[in-house]
C-alpha cells in the first residue's frame, strides 16, 4: 500500500478501536478513522524517497524501519503494529529519530492537518 501511496485498504486492516501513538501528538488517538487520518496525513508529507529497509514480523506484531529524505534531512523512524486476534492492526505507534526530522514532521503534519479540516 506504501509503496503503491494508495491507502484505500486502511478500513480492511485497522481494526474499529485501533490506537494510533504519535511522536508529534502527545495523546493516543483512538478508533480507526483517527489511526487512518494520521496515516493519510504521513504518506501525504512524505515523499517517493520514503521506504523501509529492516522487517520484524511475528504473527502479533510487526516493526518496520523507514527512511526519508525531506529537503535533505533523513528521517529515520519505525512503525511498530500490534494485531489483534483476527490479525487486524490494534496499536500502530511511530517513532523517529533525528530531533531534526521531528521538528520537520511536526510543522509538515500540522500543516496537512489543518488543510485536512478544511
Amino acid at each position: 500500500m506504501v509503496r503503491r501511496r494508495d491507502l484505500d485498504r486502511l478500513d480492511e486492516i485497522l481494526a474499529l478501536d485501533c490506537v494510533f501513538l504519535s511522536p508529534i501528538v502527545h495523546t493516543p488517538q483512538e478508533g480507526r478513522d483517527n489511526t487512518a487520518m494520521y496515516l493519510r496525513g504521513a504518506l501525504g508529507v512524505f515523499n517517493d524517497s520514503f521506504c523501509y529497509t529492516k522487517e520484524v514480523l511475528t504473527p502479533q506484531c510487526a516493526v518496520l524501519e523507514f527512511i526519508c529524505d525531506l529537503d535533505g534531512i533523513v528521517v529515520n523512524g519505525v512503525d511498530i503494529m500490534t494485531f489483534n486476534g483476527r490479525g487486524k492492526i490494534e496499536e500502530f505507534k511511530v517513532m523517529l529519530r533525528p530531533l531534526k526530522a521531528v521538528n520537520l514532521m511536526h510543522t509538515r503534519m500540522q500543516r496537512m492537518l489543518q488543510e485536512a479540516a478544511l
